[in-house]
């Protein structure tokens, strides 16, 4: 990371300083005044929410966590992505220790922050910030510190994301897809814009350091190996690993290995840009009558196999802001009005495949409206939902243990294997109705 920290500040809600640690001596405490003068003089503006801000040569990166700042000061050209990810990993480690991170918990722990601002930072470049590695050599009750303990070998090995001597009695791995797809559709039905963006997430129960290799069905690989890739293979884009997977490797033959960290972690994460079709589609129709009532009917019709079921399904639609006494009626689930929205939310907790329901809703208008008002923006019909054990990419998973000595393929692995483990498709799909301020009869 081009570019060190000068010093870390940890600062209460008015400004004043709790704890600081001065890792390169080129700023003062007085910084930290300036950075709360300038943060206060900035409140009002809609840049004051900027987390980094700029002065007489001093860079400050800031993010507030309940009651405290956690601030950064520098003189050098540092990246401040890289710093403010560094600080959110401060806050974890805090509430590793602390519970919660508030003015009151670190008044009551300075002698174990001062040990922590020490190890998670040297000369301004950040080191550990694993909370689980950190307390294995910084115990909260500093009377049961070992003066001759050695720090733990996951500090100075490479595998700095897991302890040795982890063991079991039953060993497990589980293994969830999870998917998000966004959809944006036009009045015409016509798709604008659709990408899926996924997860593999993991939960790793194992003993000792396993070696772990991971195959999917990626288009580039299948076709280094010469295999058939018809209608099996899928394109990832953007592909982000975990810091436990070895890039090298992947690099050079497209393989995922990788000694896990122990608990939850998000091994990878992909986007892919395909045509997908919107899996619940909603058509709305708007009529006015005689300008003090508007009457809106919403279809919503699951375009997916019978054998699955989405949940958590919540459908928003816009209505105008001057809207009042609704009177509503659904065919499933249950609706509110949310003024707070302008928009009226039906919620409905399973729809099947292949099925269809209606609202129809109506509310009254004032008699009374202004000429010179500008007209009302056209919001769009927002659907969110959840579908259990299903992907869109089509994406597949192998997962072989090396002490394990045992290959487990993906449908065996989530419904066989592991009956704990799900594939999930979070759907976020916008139906953009040119609803002409919701005043007038439109049907997409």
């Amino acid at each position: 990371m081009a570019g060190a920290a000068s010093a870390l500040f940890l600062l209460d809600i008015k400004g004043r300083v709790l704890v600081w640690r001065d890792y390169r001596g080129d700023v003062s405490a007085a910084q930290a005044e300036r950075f709360f003068t300038k943060l206060i003089e900035k409140e009002g503006d809609p840049q004051s929410q900027d987390p980094v801000v700029y002065d007489n040569g001093v860079t400050y990166m800031f993010i507030q966590h309940s009651n405290v700042y956690l601030m950064i000061a520098t003189r050098q050209n540092c990246n401040a992505a890289s710093l403010l990810f560094f600080l959110h990993r401060v806050v974890d480690v805090f509430k590793h220790y602390f519970e919660e991170l508030e003015e009151e918990s670190l008044r009551d722990n300075f002698v174990v922050v001062y040990e922590l601002l020490d190890e998670i930072m040297d000369f301004g470049y950040p080191q550990y910030t694993e909370a689980k590695i950190l307390s294995e050599f910084i115990k909260t009750d500093a009377y049961r510190m070992e003066v001759t303990q050695r720090p733990p070998m996951a500090v100075t090995n490479a595998v700095s994301w897991r302890s040795e001597g982890i063991n079991y009695k039953k060993n497990e791995v589980f293994l969830d897809v999870v998917e998000s797809v966004n959809i944006l559709v036009n009045s015409n039905g016509q798709i604008i814009r659709s990408d899926v963006v996924g997860a593999l997430k993991m939960r790793t129960y194992l003993s000792g350091m396993p070696e772990c290799k991971l195959g999917l069905n990626d288009r580039v690989l299948l076709e280094a190996q010469g295999r058939a890739t018809k209608g099996k293979a899928i394109d990832l884009e953007d592909i982000k690993f975990h810091q436990c997977v070895r890039l090298a490797r992947f690099e050079n033959d497209r393989t995922i290995s990788f000694i896990p960290p122990d608990g939850s972690f998000d091994l990878m994460t992909y986007r892919l840009s395909t045509q997908v079709k919107p899996l619940i589609w909603v058509e709305a129709q708007v009529e006015k009558h005689s300008r003090s009532r508007v009457e809106i009917m919403v279809k919503a019709r699951s375009q997916f196999k019978e054998r699955s079921t989405a949940t958590n399904v919540e459908i928003m639609v816009p209505v105008p802001a001057d809207a009042s006494s609704p009177n509503v009626r659904t065919s499933m689930g249950s609706a509110a009005y949310a003024p707070e929205n302008d928009a009226l939310m039906w919620k409905i907790r399973s729809f099947p495949g292949g099925k269809e329901y209606m609202l129809r809703a109506e509310f009254t208008l004032p008699s009374i409206t202004d000429e010179e008002a500008t007209q009302e923006r056209k919001a769009p019909i927002r659907v969110k939902f959840e579908i259990p054990y299903f992907t869109l990419s089509g994406i597949q998973v192998c997962l072989h243990i090396l002490y394990f000595y045992l290959v487990i393929p993906s449908a065996a692995f989530c419904q066989s294997v592991l009956p704990q483990a799900q594939r999930v498709t979070k759907i976020f799909f916008f139906h953009c109705p040119h609803l002409s301020s919701l005043h007038s009869s439109v049907k997409n």
